[in-house]
């Protein structure tokens, strides 16, 4: 089984995905993380100088080559990964991958995000919480679509990791 989590920046995915590995025995796989890898600079690097386009694809093929390559495998996405090109439909249509959308309110996303916005390039720029609970919503609400067609959406707000692993595996098996 590969397990594709999804949801916004801060929605925790990174922070389960490495748990839910470690209880699951799986590999887990920060796709931001092997992206820089393989191109030998950061994300924001790669924004700047070769356009979000090339990224985009390159993430999506990223995705792909992983799912081929991996039989018991955790990946965390970035935010936006699901909503290019075909990868939902192409992650939906593999029988082996369950993906699975951590659902945070507007409320928490801004509070988690507020505090990190200095280590996150995309809201480095918004000054305060009002700005940055904006750009949140209008985020939201383009991606809620392409979340929400995940196989589970798991409402995550006041639990901890800990407690979201617990829910995932009694959904899992």
């Amino acid at each position: 089984m590969k397990l594709v989590l999804l949801g916004y920046m801060g929605s925790g995915k990174s922070s389960v995905g490495k748990l839910l590995s470690e209880a699951l025995q799986y590999k887990f796989t920060d796709l931001d993380h092997y992206i820089e890898m393989s191109e030998g600079m950061t994300i924001s690097q790669l924004f700047k100088e070769k356009g979000e386009i090339y990224f985009r694809r390159n993430e999506a093929t990223a995705m792909t080559k992983i799912i081929s390559e991996e039989k018991k495998i955790v990946i965390a996405t970035g935010g936006g990964t699901p909503c290019y090109g075909t990868v939902m439909d192409d992650l939906l249509a593999n029988d082996e991958v369950v993906t699975i959308y951590l659902k945070n309110s507007l409320e928490t996303l801004t509070e988690r995000l507020f505090t990190e916005k200095s280590e996150r390039p995309l809201i480095t720029h918004l000054k305060t919480e009002v700005e940055l609970n904006d750009f949140i919503r209008k985020h939201l609400f383009e991606r809620s679509y392409y979340y929400n067609r995940a196989s589970i959406v798991l409402a995550c707000d006041g639990l901890s990791p800990e407690t979201i692993v617990e829910q995932l595996v009694l959904k899992l098996f």
